[in-house]
């Protein structure tokens, strides 16, 4: 057996970064595609909500698993090639858009009416409406809900080792084919997951608490 030295600590430092980098990628491109979703979700506009509701419902309603194959093979069938990265990226984006899209639709339906009647009154558009108004007060409602989004999606990052991405559970695996110590390897990688997400789940649960607090 291989000991576990500098040089396989360094390849799971290498794919805890890809998994960082894939984490922040879906959750930014996410967050901008899902804020369009959640707008589009209250509008008053039919057909937007319904394709919204749609769209939303594919993803919620699929295994990321499933969507990662979808869009890694289902490009090739088009005549693209494309890297893992780029279809993981794309399908994490996908993947992050749908959920945020629903949890800040619920933030921003839970804000008063009443404020969006009185900014009508005042003669605010929509866009000073939402940007003012109701999107700062949604966005805090929903922070608790966003944050538990993002720990699952750090370790959803787990499942793109299926297309070939090397992230942090797929480097471990590498390193436990190598040094034939699976239960010391994983143990680390463990580790360092819940030293990530650990907390992350205390800040949401605080943030909640400050929440609960302020509303009585």
């Amino acid at each position: 057996m291989t000991p576990i030295g500098t040089n396989e600590l360094f390849f799971l430092m290498q794919g805890l970064k890809w998994t960082l980098a894939l984490t922040v990628i879906g959750f930014i491109g996410g967050g901008i595609f899902g804020l369009c979703v959640a707008l589009a979700r209250t509008v008053d506009n039919p057909i937007g909500r319904r394709v919204t509701a749609g769209y939303i419902a594919v993803f919620q309603g699929t295994p990321l698993l499933m969507q990662l194959f979808v869009v890694y093979y289902g490009v090739a069938l088009v005549g693209l090639d494309i890297d893992a990265w780029i279809a993981v990226a794309i399908a994490f984006t996908l993947h992050a858009s749908a959920f945020l899209g629903e949890i800040w639709r619920g933030g921003i339906q839970a804000v008063p009416k009443g404020q969006t009647e009185a900014a009508k009154a005042l003669g605010l558009h929509y866009v000073s409406r939402m940007k003012d108004i109701v999107l700062p007060q949604a966005f805090k409602i929903s922070l608790p809900a966003t944050i538990g989004f993002l720990v699952q999606l750090i370790k959803g990052t787990s499942l793109a080792a299926i297309v070939g991405f090397v992230e942090l559970s797929r480097a471990g695996q590498i390193v436990s084919n190598q040094t034939f110590k699976p239960l010391t390897v994983f143990a680390i990688v463990g580790l360092i997951y819940f030293l990530i997400c650990w907390p992350l789940s205390l800040w949401g649960a605080g943030v909640e608490k400050r929440l609960q607090t302020a509303s009585r």
